[in-house]
């Protein structure tokens, strides 16, 4: 089976097929990505109608080049998409070449949760996870914990009250003027920081609540940014920076294994744009191999919103004969627990 996977609930144009591998799982056989960072990067954020745009633009031959590395259109058993949660207008390009292609090719199609997706990039590693499983899910616009049973059974077990984990870090970022986005930038200086230099708050400390709360580590690092006696640069920069993502990924990877004891399940497995932190990834290894867990980590570039994790969870529904009604819409809000 052949599956094709267009993702644009964000800023990625992005189309990938995959098929049938040697041990029962999905394996990518093209994978496109074309990224808009640079559409809005000065505006130090995504402008949602420049990104419905530019996937106007983009989509015809980002998914051309995935099927043609794929060996064309004929090959193709079925097309996925992402249809939510996302920006309405990026999410409505996506969902009508999908459509479109499908009744020129007489092909099924499915409509795909993006965060089930991202989950789904796991099933792309030479060893998958297996289930059950503890999911972190943590981005731009997302940072949930999931008991995730089996394929398809995803159970909220905490999330976040205010800003996902991704937004304090582009915010900060932005204050600091390192471009957009701001993990990666964050991320890099960090490398040769101190993570102890700065004293920064750790949302909801309370060991029995498995929600987060990042506002007031966005407001109390920008205070820090715009009342420093110092300026932000250099060796300071790094530290602060160093110290802003060990207050993220330190809260973020302490949540998850309490919670993961309390569920009862042995294993986290990490996904998401954020989930290509390389301190995240440390740490949520550390913190697991203490307590006598496993975590799994995607790789980096699966991480990121792409078609090879919607192609992947396209597979595996699927492969249970599912498809989705013609007059299905888009979803702004559609919250993993509730796909059924």
């Amino acid at each position: 089976m052949k599956v094709l996977g267009i993702e644009t609930s964000c800023d990625e144009t992005a189309a990938a097929v995959v098929a049938n591998g040697d041990d029962g799982t999905p394996a990518i056989v093209s994978n496109i990505v074309y990224s808009q960072v640079q559409a809005h990067a000065p505006f130090g954020g995504v402008v949602p109608e420049l990104a419905s745009r530019e996937h106007v633009n983009r989509i015809v031959g980002v998914v051309d080049q995935a099927v043609e590395e794929a060996g064309g259109f004929d090959e193709l058993d079925g097309i996925a998409v992402t249809s939510g949660p996302g920006l309405v207008g990026c999410l409505l390009v996506g969902v009508q070449m999908a459509k479109g292609l499908a009744i020129a090719r007489n092909l099924p199609w499915l409509g795909i949760n993006h965060l089930e997706g991202h989950l789904c990039a796991a099933l792309l590693a030479e060893k998958p996870p297996e289930y059950p499983y503890l999911a972190l899910v943590v981005s731009g616009g997302h940072t949930h914990l999931y008991h995730v049973r089996e394929f398809g059974s995803y159970e909220l077990v905490g999330r976040t009250r205010d800003d996902a984990a991704g937004e304090a870090f582009d915010k900060v970022a932005k204050v600091l003027g390192l471009g957009y986005p701001g993990g990666i930038h964050v991320d890099r200086l960090a490398q040769s920081g101190d993570p102890t230099s700065f004293a920064l708050p750790r949302g909801i400390p309370d060991k029995k609540i498995f929600d987060f709360s990042f506002s007031g580590l966005k407001t109390k690092s920008i205070q820090t940014i715009r009342t420093s006696s110092e300026p932000m640069e250099g060796q300071r920069l790094s530290d602060f920076c160093a110290s802003l993502q060990e207050a993220i990924a330190d809260v973020l990877t302490k949540k998850a294994v309490l919670a993961a004891k309390k569920i009862g399940v042995n294993g986290i497995v990490l996904a998401g744009g954020v989930a290509a932190n390389s301190r995240l990834r440390a740490l949520i290894e550390e913190r697991t191999a203490a307590n006598g867990m496993w975590s799994f980590c995607p790789p980096r570039a699966l991480c990121t919103d792409n078609g090879a994790m919607i192609a992947a969870a396209g597979w595996s529904r699927f492969k249970t004969g599912q498809e989705t009604k013609w007059d299905t819409k888009v979803r702004s809000r559609w919250p993993l627990d509730e796909v059924s």
